[in-house]
């Protein structure tokens, strides 16, 4: 099964969207990696939500693409609250919280 998950840093005020098998491992390296990354630089993070997308990787990096070309923090925080969800973000199943 493959997840699309969000984090928020409360310290730059930003959000984070990704797609993972394994959402809490990849939240628990987006917190510690020594490597030079986007999301080392906005520590800590914090798992704002996190949604089934099947079990096709393809289509969970379609999903996640498709989410940061909008580039809308509105968007986002839409899909975190729970607001009915339309066309390729419609199949989003919420997982957490």
């Amino acid at each position: 099964m493959y997840f699309i998950y969000f984090l928020y840093s409360n310290k730059s005020d930003i959000y984070y969207v990704g797609h993972s098998d394994d959402y809490l491992k990849r939240f628990e390296q987006h917190n510690n990696t020594d490597r030079n990354t986007f999301t080392r630089k906005h520590r800590p993070w914090t798992l704002k939500a996190v949604f089934e997308c099947g079990n096709d990787k393809g289509v969970a990096i379609k999903i996640e693409r498709f989410i940061k070309k909008q580039k809308s923090r509105k968007l986002i925080e839409r899909i975190i609250a729970g607001e009915d969800l339309h066309g390729i973000l419609a199949q989003l199943v919420r997982v957490l919280p």
